[in-house]
């Protein structure tokens, strides 16, 4: 569902949230995925809009692919128009292609909390309310699990955010590639107001914080 913000006195529209400029970097995880083959792994994030979240990833060295696209709920419910009522079960999610041997499971889930969104809100993220824009890790193994759970107790326990982590850790079932013109949405509309207020500042956060990691496109 598209929201309206304000910016300088005009109402716009957007059709997902924005991440607290006060998110902090957070240490990395004390656990991470063992690499024994360069072989390519996959991971399903969902943190608000798909948008951001993507382009996040798009820029992270060792990741070969991300696809928006919807997590959590059937086939027949798959399609933004329907997902975007917050009624289907689904979140918007982004399908990490990686390489593990460049970039670990761990180190891609420190980035997913430090700069992609803010994982102690429930069922939104800035303006954006609803289950569609839910934080959660959607693990397609019991290492990733493992892992993911850890990492979230451990910043808990270190009271990292100063408040509870929200996202759910739960497993994949099917992830369903969104409509063709959400891929890549913020690389094809660089100048998109919402793009440029809500997820240009991300991938900024993530060249200046993740400095060794960063890709440029």
């Amino acid at each position: 569902m598209y929201r309206p913000f304000l910016v300088g006195g005009l109402i716009l529209f957007a059709a997902c949230g924005k991440i607290s400029a006060s998110t902090p970097a957070i240490p990395a995880p004390a656990i991470d995925e063992h690499v024994s083959s360069n072989t390519d792994h996959f991971a399903v994030f969902a943190g608000g809009c798909f948008w951001g979240v993507e382009a996040i990833f798009e820029h992270v060295k060792g990741v070969k692919k991300a696809t928006s696209g919807y997590s959590g709920g059937t086939s027949a419910t798959a399609h933004y128009d329907i997902v975007s009522t917050g009624k289907t079960g689904h979140a918007e999610s982004v399908q990490v292609v990686y390489d593990p041997v460049q970039v670990t499971y761990g180190q891609l889930l420190q980035i997913f909390f430090s700069v992609a969104h803010d994982p102690t809100q429930l069922n939104r993220q800035g303006p954006d309310v609803g289950p569609q824009y839910r934080s959660a890790i959607f693990y397609a193994s019991p290492e990733q699990q493992k892992i993911a759970q850890a990492y979230i107790d451990q910043l808990n326990k270190a009271r990292v955010f100063g408040k509870r982590i929200a996202t759910e850790v739960v497993p994949l079932d099917v992830f369903y590639p969104a409509e063709a013109y959400h891929q890549d949405y913020a690389a094809h509309h660089p100048t998109d107001l919402y793009i440029v207020i809500n997820d240009a500042p991300k991938v900024e956060r993530l060249r200046q914080q993740f400095a060794q990691m960063y890709r440029g496109r």
